[in-house]
């Protein structure tokens, strides 16, 4: 290895889905090696491919096998390698219009061409009118985790089959979702919520990945017209000044968790807000307390300081500025390389990623000396 060079590789389970890899550089070359695929060569599977800086972001030659099948060749022009270094603020993908939302729990989100997205992925809503006092605007800004459903369609963990909710359809102007490209960029951190049961113990549903464990502590932050706001932090009426924090006791789902506070008898979480609340709707969140502000090697010791991971806190890759408090803000600004799912100009049923299930071994690095 050359004094200045970076070289890093690795493997995992293809989910079929964009696979992002953590580097502690943004590599200029890449090369991948599907061994299903090689050990069982069938049509459009993609068992090698290599990608250059100099080809551009989201390309890539692949070797692909044709119906016989032997080997041939072809490019990925979009969807390929790709480089990413997440910034201090959010950053998006393209706007794609918005055809119609139903009225239903969990709402069904169709775009009028296909949207490109995976199942996991946050996406973020704007200019969601049906008519100038109707709509679902009152969700607009909020970060959704989607589950895919079609080409044109996904669901997003809301309910809209609520009275002051009119469905969008025919494609209305200026209604539009995009993707939210690093939406872990500090985990885990602020929530958005969508529905809480009150009892003995509360039970917290999120719109996006809350990433919470057991044992964190948790405040809650709900405007009035949200209800439940006997939740809240502040104030507090029996200890002025003194915030009323919670504990996670159970985590049901990458969505949903159980926290310690009794909340029986509190006035119930109200999601039906109303088409003339917007704009200056301000939305009910939940947060994590505490700071990490550490450096160091991922750490996997005890269960009172965890590694963080993301951006799940179920199969989430650990980060390397870990030990941290449990459930405390973790600063996940981070760098890498994302092998797309993308499909060849010539073979457009192969999968670069490859299918789910299949092994893949791949390779990044930075040479001294590049000269193009």
């Amino acid at each position: 290895m050359a004094e200045y060079s970076r070289f890093a590789k690795g493997s995992f389970t293809s989910t079929g889905a964009a696979k992002s890899l953590y580097l502690p550089f943004q590599p200029t070359n890449a090369r991948l090696t599907n061994y299903t695929a090689a050990g069982t060569p069938a049509q459009n599977g993609v068992p090698f491919a290599y990608w250059d800086v100099s080809m551009g972001q989201g390309y890539a030659v692949q070797q692909v096998f044709n119906a016989t099948p032997v080997l041939s060749t072809d490019i990925v022009t979009s969807a390929g390698f790709s480089t990413f270094s997440a910034g201090l603020a959010l950053q998006y993908g393209a706007q794609i219009q918005i055809s119609g939302i139903t009225k239903a729990s969990p709402a069904v989100v169709t775009t009028a061409s296909n949207h490109g997205y995976s199942t996991g992925d946050t996406v973020i809503f704007q200019g969601l009118y049906q008519s100038s006092t109707t709509g679902m605007p009152q969700i607009c800004t909020i970060p959704f985790v989607i589950t895919v459903t079609g080409a044109t369609t996904f669901t997003i963990i809301w309910n809209t089959n609520q009275s002051n909710y009119t469905a969008l359809s025919a494609s209305p102007s200026g209604a539009y979702v995009k993707k939210v490209l690093y939406p872990d960029l500090y985990e885990p951190g602020v929530n958005y919520i969508s529905a809480i049961t009150t009892g003995t113990t509360t039970t917290v549903t999120t719109t996006a990945n809350h990433n919470y464990v057991v044992g964190q502590e948790i405040a809650f932050r709900i405007p009035s017209l949200w209800g439940t706001t006997q939740l809240n932090s502040l104030p507090n009426t029996t200890i002025p000044g003194s915030p009323i924090y919670g504990y996670v006791t159970s985590v049901t789902s990458n969505t949903i968790f159980v926290c310690s506070i009794n909340s029986t008898g509190y006035t119930a979480f109200n999601s039906n807000q109303t088409v003339a609340s917007v704009p200056g709707l301000n939305f009910p969140q939940v947060v994590a307390v505490g700071d990490i502000n550490s450096g160091g090697p991922a750490y996997s010791g005890s269960v009172l300081y965890p590694s963080p991971q993301f951006p799940t806190s179920s199969g989430g890759v650990s980060i390397v500025g870990g030990p941290g408090i449990s459930g405390a803000f973790a600063n996940n600004t981070r760098q890498g390389l994302i092998i797309g799912a993308g499909a060849g100009v010539s073979f457009t049923s192969s999968v670069l990623v490859g299918a789910n299930g299949n092994t893949i071994f791949w390779e990044a690095w930075i040479p001294d000396f590049a000269n193009s």
